[in-house]
């Protein structure tokens, strides 16, 4: 079964706040990419809109916007994900992840685009207390 470890980005409370998606609302991800509108109700955020903007594989390769598969790939880069910055600027070859959600995926960054009725703390503080 597929489980993710989402980080959710609020800027109105300029925090950042983790959870687990597992079963059917994780199942609902695969296939989405970088820059996809998702519904909050899948991270347990009813009324909530969000923005994928990133993330990485379990072995920890990060996902690059503009990489239209899933799987791994090797470039050649300067800057960037995946990219330090070198003096001379010599190109690199890194190994970066697609920016589509596969079941490969470990962790999922998402920001807040649209505010719900309750605070995003209040919501995701009460799904730990449960556990």
């Amino acid at each position: 079964m597929v489980e993710f470890q989402v980080s959710i980005a609020d800027s109105k409370e300029g925090k950042s706040f983790q959870t687990k998606v597992e079963g059917h609302h994780a199942n609902s991800l695969i296939g989405k990419s970088i820059n996809d509108e998702v519904d909050g109700i899948f991270v347990g955020l009813p009324g909530y809109k969000l923005r994928i903007t990133g993330g990485s594989d379990s072995e920890g390769f990060p996902m690059k916007k503009g990489m239209p598969t899933p799987g791994r790939k090797k470039v050649i880069g300067k800057k960037g994900i995946g990219f330090k910055s070198n003096p001379r600027n010599v190109r690199l070859k890194k190994t970066v992840r697609g920016s589509r959600i596969s079941s490969d995926i470990s962790q999922i960054n998402m920001k807040v685009i649209e505010h719900g009725p309750k605070k995003v703390s209040d919501l995701l503080q009460e799904d730990e207390g449960e556990n």
